[in-house]
């Protein structure tokens, strides 16, 4: 099981950025597809961007161009670049691991971090 403890959240004005991280424990984080998803009072937990083992990065519609996701295995850490930010963004995020094991997986995710976007 991995464990994930999410940090750098807070409060910025529209425009501004912020940088998330998701610092995981355990022996197996660099063979799981990590993930940042967020959620916003009254709404469901939804997608915002994904990135696998190998690198390879994919993004929700609503954040591409302004949101990179990316890890360093070494420090068994994924974070989550978030420029050009806007009041909609505001959520508690929330990171994620997904990681293959054998015939199974596993399913993993942090307490989240709260991102307020306002002025």
């Amino acid at each position: 099981q991995v464990q994930l403890v999410e940090s750098g959240g807070g409060l910025v004005q529209p425009g501004g950025s912020l940088r998330l991280s998701c610092a995981a424990s355990g022996s197996i984080f660099s063979i799981c597809t990590m993930g940042w998803y967020r959620q916003a009072p009254g709404k469901e937990r939804e997608l915002v961007a994904t990135i696998t083992s190998g690198g390879d990065t994919n993004a929700a519609n609503s954040v591409k161009g302004r949101f990179t996701i990316s890890r360093d295995n070494a420090k068994n850490t994924v974070y989550l670049q978030m420029n050009s930010l806007k009041p909609e963004d505001s959520a508690v995020y929330y990171c994620k691991a997904v990681c293959g094991i054998g015939a199974g997986l596993t399913v993993s995710w942090g307490q989240g971090t709260q991102v307020t976007v306002s002025s």
